[in-house]
């Protein structure tokens, strides 16, 4: 197996070819054998893993992977799911840890299988979530970051990742309009919100980090009524309590109305409190709604607030010249999250809370001087050590996948993905309104279309008394149905007084007007007999 290293130069088809040209014996042996002996029984001077049969087994654990995933995952004929009910799909998996482990032939089926019965996220037709489709830059990216297997805490154990860390955020500062700062990679856009609300927390009251929230004030945190549930964790998480978050109320398209705002602050100080954060968001999980900046910030400079801006979802219009426009005012803020693994496809999780400080604000709110990391005698400047920062010890290395992407389709290529994704929720729109049954519930800012389908059971009868309960019904079947079948996946929900609703979510590059039109067909086969 000399031959081994040569994979890494390969493609996929260079490589299938090359392990069809294996003779019989090698390939049996990575999946009729097992473990040679039992863990436990080697000697002592001897290594207890077989590299050669790992690698072996890697190599066909691979084979499955792009086949199953890579393949077959994306393949518009093939299905967005194998459902099974949860005690099938529990016996077909062979869930069951048992004292000695399986022969090799064992685990591939296993992988086999765990693929298989998995969503395909990467589909065409997959439409549920807010992130969708692959990028295999960043796919190579990710395979290569677990490969590697470090923590992203010193430059000793990180070097490469700590300046690729420090590159991609300050690329994605410039974005927002900020030439100087900081920031963090964080394990998903919950985290990130948490640390600007505790940011800005310690920011307005440093002494929290050593006497605790008991030597504070009661604070008020201010947020609109369609910002993400993550608000309301971190204000639990952190002892300010949800009793705390003032919600502010919305238009119609979902935007935060900012003379409310100002009223929900004086009403706080009305009631004792002490405002310290303004949590705006740039494209809302549902409607894809974004709060207007440039009024907010105008708001926060005169009563002194941290104004944070949630772009974990909307983030990515920064690279569209056309679309950027929707956060005007972004760099007036004192933070943002944005979460690449949504619209720009880095893979999950990739999430960045971004800062406009210069006064290692970041560093001063978390450390804990930790001496078996951060010793202060490196040979190194130790300003590349930035573990500290984090809330975190050991840190997944995230910025890599992220990299490998940007170098290879540009900001250029990022921004033609963003516009395309537009002109497809453009079309998707143009054509809904023309189709019978099919009612949107406000033109899309984003990329989120929002909707009820109305079968003909229903149609002309708005005023019957049982309309809206027998119309929340619809999104429910019509879900089950897709899902049960494998044609496609796309999410649904209540809102405010809105009954369940469609939400239709158009990112992936690999879509077409095809898939928009089989969407609508879709829809339309699996609820018309309702």
């Amino acid at each position: 197996m000399s031959q081994l290293p040569r994979f890494w130069n390969l493609g996929w088809s260079s490589f299938i070819d090359w392990w069809s040209s294996q003779s019989a014996s090698e390939q049996d042996y990575v999946t009729t054998t097992g473990p040679s002996q039992p863990y436990g029984q080697q000697h002592l001077n001897e290594p207890l893993l077989d590299h050669r049969e790992g690698q072996l087994f890697l190599t066909e654990a691979f084979k499955v992977i792009l086949e199953e995933v890579l393949c077959k995952g994306t393949d518009v004929n093939e299905k967005v799911c194998e459902w099974r009910e949860p005690e099938e799909l529990a016996t077909l998996l062979d869930l069951e840890l048992r004292e000695y482990g399986e022969q090799q032939y064992q685990l591939l089926q296993r992988v086999r299988d765990v693929a298989k019965y998995s969503v395909k996220t990467n589909h065409p037709r997959f439409f549920n979530q807010l992130f969708a489709g692959v990028d295999y830059h960043a796919l190579t990216g990710r395979f290569l970051t677990e490969a590697l297997n470090t923590s992203q805490y010193t430059y000793e154990v990180a070097p490469v990742f700590v300046l690729m860390e420090d590159e991609v955020l300050s690329k994605l500062r410039s974005l927002v309009g900020w030439a100087q700062g900081d920031g963090i990679f964080c394990p998903g856009g919950t985290m990130s919100n948490m640390y600007a609300m505790n940011l800005a927390r310690y920011r307005a009251f440093p002494e929290v980090k050593l006497k605790g929230q008991w030597a504070l004030p009661r604070l008020a945190v201010f947020t609109s009524q369609e910002s993400h549930y993550s608000v309301m964790k971190a204000a639990a998480f952190q002892g300010i309590g949800t009793e705390n978050v003032f919600k502010v109320n919305v238009d119609d398209r979902g935007c935060m109305m900012t003379d409310d705002l100002s009223e929900k602050i004086e009403l706080a100080k009305s009631q004792g409190a002490v405002p310290f954060l303004v949590h705006a968001t740039s494209g809302t999980t549902v409607q894809g709604a974004f709060d207007p900046l440039e009024p907010i910030a105008d708001i926060c400079d005169r009563q002194g607030l941290w104004m944070h801006v949630d772009a974990a979802w909307g983030g990515s219009v920064l690279f569209s010249k056309e679309h950027r426009h929707l956060m005007r005012g972004v760099e007036r803020a004192d933070s943002v999250t944005w979460n690449p693994h949504k619209m720009m496809l880095t893979g999950l999780q990739c999430s960045a809370i971004l800062l406009k400080d210069t006064t290692d604000l970041l560093k001063r709110c978390h450390s804990a001087d930790a001496t078996y990391l951060f010793q202060q005698d490196k040979f190194y400047d130790m300003s590349l050590d930035t573990g500290d920062k984090s809330i975190q010890c050991g840190r997944k290395v995230d910025c890599l996948k992220l990299w490998l992407m940007w170098k290879a389709v540009g900001s250029q290529g990022l921004e033609e993905r963003v516009d395309r994704a537009f002109a497809h929720t453009r079309y998707l729109v143009e054509k809904m309104m023309k189709r019978e049954g099919f009612q949107l519930i406000g033109k899309p800012e984003f990329v989120n279309v929002c909707f009820w389908f109305i079968p003909p059971s229903l149609r002309g009868k708005e005023n019957s008394p049982d309309y809206q309960d027998r119309l929340s019904k619809v999104a429910p079947v019509i879900k089950e149905r897709m899902i049960k079948q494998g044609t496609m996946m796309v999410g649904y929900q209540p809102l405010g007084g809105r009954v369940n609703f469609f939400r239709m979510i158009v990112i992936s590059p690999q879509l077409s007007y095809q898939d928009m039109t089989f969407f609508l067909d879709e829809i339309e086969r699996l609820g018309n007999n309702l």
